[in-house]
């Protein structure tokens, strides 16, 4: 039942209604409508502060300050601290969010950002290059970096969702061409979703973390897991040879992180 309700919410979602959201801005309506009173009453400048078009925020009062929680927010300052510890000479990422991870870390160093999008906006400290890392790999691109990241990217891949060819094995031509693109002993950050293995066509795969690992081994040495579980709560530094990899910590839909070192 509630694998049915949570599907019917995600179609409605998808189709630009949020039944909870909609719960809770019903929630809201008598007090903003109280609170407009109010201010009307209470409003001496009217003539030099009048009230325009009304914009209600229904739903604020009832949340907390901002959201320190979820895949993004986790894995973002995670990753963006691991590359500031580290300090590379030079860091390239694929796919990862511009609005987040991106931004972290050009916040405090270069980066060069790879994705099959356009990017238009010039923002200082990020050099972008439009490229399709399923495509075969330009020369000037192989061990072009001595550190990596992708992060919520590489389930995407092969899907089509975002322009790309069609492909079920597009996530392993990725993984392949990413190795290509960092040097030996290089650092890999990747990240994706977790759980019982599946496609959820065509917005993502969700990778059994043990299968994840399975992948990159012949390329990589894993040296750090961490993860996110279904609660949105960060579990960093579980370790590789942690027994929950095997369920992947029991997640439905959590985030895995890995930190691993090109093999030579």
């Amino acid at each position: 039942m509630k694998r049915t309700l949570r599907k019917a919410y995600g179609y409605a979602n998808r189709l630009g209604f949020d039944p909870l959201t909609g719960a809770a801005n019903l929630r809201g309506v008598p007090s903003f409508m109280a609170d407009l009173r109010a201010f009307r009453q209470a409003n001496s400048d009217a003539a030099l502060w009048p009230i325009g078009d009304l914009s209600p925020c229904l739903k604020d009062r009832y949340e907390q300050s901002g959201a320190a929680s979820g895949h993004y927010f986790h894995q973002d300052l995670l990753v963006a601290r691991r590359v500031h510890q580290r300090s590379p000479e030079v860091h390239v990422d694929m796919g990862s969010r511009i609005d987040g991870f991106v931004a972290h870390v050009a916040s405090f160093r270069p980066i060069e950002v790879f994705d099959i999008r356009a990017l238009t906006a010039s923002i200082p400290n990020l050099r972008f290059r439009q490229c399709d890392i399923t495509a075969p790999l330009p020369t000037e691109l192989v061990q072009s970096c001595d550190s990596l990241s992708c992060l919520h990217a590489l389930e995407h891949f092969g899907l089509g969702r975002y322009g790309d060819p069609i492909d079920p094995d597009g996530h392993r031509v990725a993984l392949k061409n990413l190795a290509r693109v960092v040097k030996p002993g290089g650092w890999f950050y990747l990240s994706v979703p977790i759980g019982p293995q599946r496609i959820e066509f065509n917005a993502h795969r969700v990778f059994a973390l043990s299968h994840l690992l399975e992948l990159v081994a012949p390329m990589f040495e894993v040296r750090d897991v961490s993860y996110v579980d279904d609660a949105g709560d960060l579990h960093e530094s579980v370790g590789p040879g942690h027994p929950g990899i095997r369920d992947s910590f029991g997640c439905r839909y959590g985030c895995g992180i890995v930190e691993m070192v090109r093999h030579a």
